[in-house]
């Protein structure tokens, strides 16, 4: 990569029709007038992705990660940042003197995106689904001093991992912080929603929804019409977007 020239970044991942990185940082080089360009990277594959990640360092700069890549990519980079290796996700690389090293944005994003609506009540957080961008979650809450558990198809009561069939009346009571971390609801499928009893949020639930595109998915409809404060993950990818701008340029 000439460092003269255009410099190159992008986003991994498998199905990126609705992505809003690429419009982002497109949008941010034109009003800053930065050389640079951004570019969707489509692959099928774990075996594709290590391929992708042998021959990057000498053409781009920097690359998001988002599903269902942001466990898959570790094994095949150089380095981890601290925080990464103790999340157990990646979703921002930087390609340094040669390197890959990952990075995890994701949990910055989400503290940040989540602070103007924590109550004192929110001492308990129950995340749907037990992927990257859960992870993500689960360190930020945990490092607030919020209790964390998890729903799963694949429960592990041990690590406080349940299975979706255990969510009834007593449990969502006791969960008064609910985070959808699951792509289920996702445009175009926007009447898919976890298998969850949103219904049985209330006043006092704080219930979050990381997909942004639909802006309201149903689950963030139906929590809201039960009367729980609602957020989606807009604004937790803007603030992960600008920290990984800072990991690209450091």
């Amino acid at each position: 990569m000439s460092q003269q020239g255009i410099r190159k970044f992008g986003l991994l991942g498998e199905t990126l029709g609705h992505s809003f990185s690429k419009s982002h940082f497109e949008e941010k080089f034109k009003a800053e007038e930065i050389n640079a360009s951004f570019e969707n990277i489509e692959l099928p594959d774990a075996e594709a992705v290590e391929k992708w990640l042998k021959a990057a360092p000498t053409e781009f700069t920097g690359v998001s990660v988002t599903i269902p890549y942001k466990e898959t990519v570790i094994p095949f980079l150089d380095e981890l940042s601290p925080e990464a290796k103790a999340i157990g996700a990646v979703n921002c690389i930087h390609f340094k003197d040669g390197k890959s090293i990952g990075h995890n944005t994701d949990a910055f994003g989400f503290g940040q995106s989540i602070k103007p609506f924590l109550r004192n009540i929110h001492e308990r957080a129950l995340l749907l689904g037990t992927g990257g961008a859960s992870k993500a979650v689960a360190y930020t809450l945990e490092n607030l001093g919020i209790t964390v558990a998890h729903l799963s198809r694949t429960p592990k009561e041990d690590q406080m991992i349940f299975g979706y069939d255990q969510a009834n009346d007593l449990m969502v009571k006791s969960f008064p912080m609910i985070v959808n971390c699951t792509p289920l609801g996702t445009s175009p499928n926007v009447e898919e929603m976890p298998a969850f009893p949103i219904e049985l949020v209330g006043e006092d639930h704080f219930v979050v929804d990381l997909i942004y595109n639909p802006s309201e998915t149903l689950f963030l409809k139906l929590a809201r019409e039960s009367g729980a404060d609602t957020l989606n993950g807009l604004s937790m990818l803007k603030q992960q977007a600008v920290k990984a701008w800072g990991i690209w340029n450091s």
